[in-house]
């Protein structure tokens, strides 16, 4: 019960975000005893001003960048202090039924650091046979989490994506979350993480909940 802030990641990765939205919310994480996720140039940084788990996203939002490439922005993530790396599925390749493809590119990026890669999968954008093939593609591929979206494409989490991903690997609910209630109804489908810009209100209404004797009081 007491580890629910410790499966949020309180997120930041808009194209406007400043040294000062990360710092905010690092030191949300740090009231409320959650992860971060913040863009890869500020993770030298952030790991120098908190102590707090520290995620990051490579080739994001799209997922199109070579595979050398994005295994050295993992690299470089792990090097300046990301504990987990977020990365994003190639879904043109998918689309087009290239899976050798698909499971090589993750296989090699998983493989170039030895820290937890989960790979965002953008479940909306996905047909009704996709998400049970990537998701035994990333696990085949030795990926930690699959991650339902990047919140950058259309839609978001649903508890419907996340019963079907938490079949083949734990699972990441991301996109849209927004209340512990929504929060709950993901954990409950089968997520392991949540991962939130609006972390410091899930968390704090978690806490809200487990004093009044409601569902938060739920064993996660």
């Amino acid at each position: 019960m007491d580890d629910v802030p410790a499966r949020i990641e309180h997120t930041v990765l808009g194209p406007e975000t400043t040294w000062s939205d990360v710092e905010g919310v690092l030191d949300d994480a740090l009231e409320y005893g959650m992860r971060a996720c913040i863009p890869p140039c500020y993770v030298a940084e952030a790991a120098a001003y908190a102590n707090v788990p520290l995620v990051t996203v490579i080739d994001f939002p799209h997922g199109q960048g070579a595979t050398d490439a994005v295994c050295e922005e993992a690299r470089q993530a792990w090097s300046d202090g990301a504990e987990e790396v977020d990365m994003v599925c190639n879904v043109g390749r998918l689309k087009a039924k290239e899976d050798e493809a698909v499971r090589e590119h993750v296989a090699e990026v998983v493989a170039s650091v030895p820290v937890p890669m989960k790979v965002i999968v953008e479940a909306p954008l996905l047909t009704d046979e996709e998400p049970d093939r990537v998701g035994k593609l990333v696990a085949e591929a030795d990926a930690a989490f699959l991650k339902t979206a990047t919140g950058f494409s259309e839609g978001g989490a649903t508890v419907a994506d996340v019963e079907r991903l938490a079949k083949h690997l734990p699972v990441k609910a991301s996109g849209g979350i927004g209340s512990w209630e929504e929060a709950k109804a993901m954990f409950d489908a089968g997520a392991t993480r949540i991962g939130a810009s609006s972390g410091d209100v899930i968390a704090r209404e978690w806490r809200e909940a487990q004093s009044d004797g409601g569902p938060g009081d739920a064993a996660y």
